[in-house]
């Protein structure tokens, strides 16, 4: 095997997945790291809170969350109104992510990019009782 052909597999089989929460409250950025955080490895501290860098212009908070092990069950969240989340990853991690959100929020697929190797997926979440 050569080194791209390594690279490739490790990738591929990698549990990890780049989130990034924009177009919301801070506090809604909150919510969902925290479900995150609560399901999965991620690279937020518990005692990181997303914090606005700007005031004109909108913010986006970013963080990595491992999904090769669960940690604990979906944990109850409320958001103030809609979050756009957009994952980035091999395609069974994104789609673990997907399902474990889902777990919690009303999650609706809003765009797609795919990949050889991995995909982009752009999602809308919302608090169950807005559903």
């Amino acid at each position: 095997m050569n080194d791209s052909d390594a690279h490739a597999q490790e990738h591929q089989e990698s549990g990890d997945v780049v989130v990034e929460v924009t177009g919301c409250p801070q506090e809604d950025a909150r919510a969902v790291f925290d479900v995150l955080r609560h399901s999965f490895v991620s690279d937020r501290p518990a005692d990181d809170v997303p914090e606005s860098e700007s005031e004109t212009r909108p913010t986006v908070w970013t963080a990595t969350v491992d999904v090769s092990q669960t940690r604990q069950d979906a944990r109850p969240a409320r958001l103030t109104g809609p979050v756009t989340l957009e994952a980035q990853g091999g395609y069974w991690a994104v789609d673990r992510l997907r399902r474990r959100l889902s777990d919690t929020f009303t999650v609706k697929v809003v765009g797609t990019a795919s990949g050889d190797q991995e995909q982009e997926v752009r999602l809308r979440l919302e608090s169950r009782d807005a559903a």
